[in-house]
């Protein structure tokens, strides 16, 4: 099994930036990818950014310019930086991890959530 513990949500006023950490924990033999998700009221989750083992990363168009993900793989640990924050990027960011256990290949993990709140 696979944790993920997520941290650094919070209020924060339109212009201002914020930083998620993700730290997955458990019986992780690798991990294929990593994570963030959000899901704003009345919405479906959407995918911000991820980045994979290579390296390789993928961005929302909303998110692209403003956010930046990177990845400590020695702490299985995940970083979003969110800077420019807008109103609309408000919602739950939902860290999500995609990894190998030694019972089970490319098995889904998801966090609890953290909420982030832009205000205008």
């Amino acid at each position: 099994q696979v944790q993920l513990v997520e941290s650094g949500g919070g209020l924060v006023q339109a212009g201002g930036s914020l930083r998620l950490s993700c730290a997955a924990s458990g019986s992780i033999y690798s991990i294929n990818t990593m994570g963030w998700y959000r899901q704003a009221p009345g919405k479906q989750r959407e995918l911000v950014a991820r980045i994979f083992r290579s390296g390789f990363t993928n961005y929302a168009d909303s998110a692209k310019g403003r956010f930046t993900i990177s990845r400590a793989n020695a702490e299985n640990t995940v970083y979003l930086q969110m800077n420019s924050l807008k109103p609309e990027d408000t919602g739950v960011y939902y860290c999500h991890c995609n990894a190998n256990t030694r019972i089970y290949s490319g098995s889904e993990y998801w966090g609890q959530g953290t909420q982030v709140t832009v205000s205008s």
